[in-house]
């Protein structure tokens, strides 16, 4: 089983026996139970015990969460706990939930405060500029376990912020480097976000200017006013030396690129077959997947696994999913001879497949889209194309007949009993600090009652 970065290991999450012959029991830290952990390494191989841990659980029901990319086993941990926290009371008699936690090798940014899990500030080290804190700089290390001279380097110059081209073009070299993209084939090099293949120079300019959207403080932590990010020579606080904060944040995209790929693999070829070798082992669980972030593509692949007239899925539910809006589309809009990635997967669900979004989401609203589509210019680099859209941003999209809901109304409502719904819960996602903005503010028994009414599991 290959090694996962990120600060989690191949292992078997530590649990409480909650009593004789039921084989799991409250992992620590989290207060409902039964919950065990299913670990997977960066293939998609899974940890067999952590397997076994699931199929021995008594349940009706298993709500199975994949946490998203800023997470390592403690965040994640922490997240599982505060999420599934409300749902014993949520839920009718006649359910018996069990708590699955999805363990995935992503990292945490510690420099991305998460709601709830970190006080405003308390991660930013005064006049640190765009030098990387200690804990980001090990969690890259155990990220990219092969590249710590390549790392060494890239947080020399990030700390020195020195005012020279020279310097950026380096950086990004190394930045492409950590990536893997120049090794990739001439052939598949299309397929490569053009992030990582245009002028270095332009690329942080454009991603300096993204940071002042998002509301990121400029050189030396003063802010910089917004009407600057229209500019396009913007310098961040003057000269090339402003242009490492979009330096920094391409580092940080860099990881998201493997981040993203990963979560896919171990969609499709872990969490996939996991569950449809449990579903076969026993036909009458019912599963519902959440997925958070990266984690709502992991748990949206899975469903390619899903053979096509099984029923065992019976809800899905994506909070801030980071992926294509156009993903269950049949026809993109802008080429009809193509539907998305996952075009009518959907239908492989016995209930909805529901998409809570909110616009106060700046990871998804500012920086997916730059991820996914880079221009050659400035200005195409900061205008938002709609081709390149976030599922978690705006919605299902291009998938006719699929409604778009309140809050409120799903609650009040409830949620269509097929199909894509998408779920503007804007109203409670709306907190968080740059550059992610309320990516990861997704702690709310309001999300938790949106599970249970697309999984009808209700009072």
């Amino acid at each position: 089983m290959a090694d996962i970065g990120g600060g989690f290991r191949t292992g078997v999450a530590r649990t409480v026996g909650l009593g004789v012959g039921l084989g799991v029991g409250v992992g620590v830290g989290v207060g409902v139970g039964p919950y065990a952990e299913l670990t997977f390494d960066s293939e998609g191989d899974v940890d067999r015990v952590t397997q076994g841990a699931v199929s021995r659980m008594e349940a009706t029901d298993l709500l199975v969460f994949a946490h998203g990319w800023n997470s390592d086993r403690s965040t994640a941990t922490r997240l599982y706990d505060r999420f599934f926290a409300p749902f014993p009371e949520l839920v009718g008699s006649g359910v018996r939930l069990g708590y699955v936690g999805v363990v995935w090798p992503s990292m945490r940014f510690s420099d991305e405060p998460i709601p709830d899990f970190d006080p405003p500030g308390a991660l930013a080290q005064p006049d640190s500029g765009c030098a990387l804190d200690p804990l980001t700089r090990r969690a890259l290390g155990e990220f990219w376990p092969e590249r710590r001279a390549e790392l060494d380097r890239v947080a020399e110059l990030l700390e020195e912020r020195p005012d020279s081209a020279a310097a950026l073009i380096e950086f990004g070299a190394l930045v492409r480097e950590l990536a893997g993209v120049d090794a990739v084939p001439a052939v598949l090099a299309p397929s490569v976000p053009a992030i990582f293949t245009d002028d270095v120079l332009e690329v942080c300019r454009a991603l300096s200017a993204a940071l002042v959207r998002a509301g990121a403080p400029g050189e030396a932590g003063a802010a910089v006013p917004p009407a600057a990010a229209g500019g396009a020579g913007i310098t961040v606080g003057g000269g090339l030396r402003g242009l490492w904060g979009g330096a920094k944040e391409l580092l940080r995209q860099a990881a998201y690129y493997k981040m993203k790929k990963r979560a896919g693999v171990v969609g499709e070829r872990g969490l996939g077959p996991v569950l449809a070798q449990l579903a076969a082992a026993r036909p009458a669980l019912r599963f519902h997947l959440i997925g958070h972030s990266f984690g709502a593509r992991v748990v949206s692949f899975s469903l390619r696994a899903v053979p096509e007239r099984a029923r065992y899925v019976k809800s899905v539910t994506l909070l801030q999913g980071a992926f294509s809006h156009y993903a269950f589309a049949d026809r993109l809009p802008h080429d009809k001879a193509n539907g998305g990635a996952l075009r009518g997967l959907h239908r492989r669900v016995d209930g909805p497949v529901v998409a809570c979004h909110s616009p106060h989401d700046s990871a998804l609203k500012v920086f997916y889209p730059l991820a996914s589509r880079m221009a050659g210019d400035s200005a195409g680099l900061l205008g938002f194309d709609e081709r390149w859209g976030a599922i978690g941003h705006d919605g299902v999209q291009a998938v006719p007949g699929a409604p778009r809901l309140s809050l409120d109304a799903a609650l009040r409502e409830g949620v269509p009993a097929a199909g894509c719904v998408s779920v503007d819960a804007g109203s409670v996602v709306r907190r968080g600090g740059a550059p992610s903005g309320a990516h990861s503010d997704i702690c709310h028994e309001e999300l938790a009652r949106v599970v249970v009414a697309a999984g009808r599991m209700g009072r």
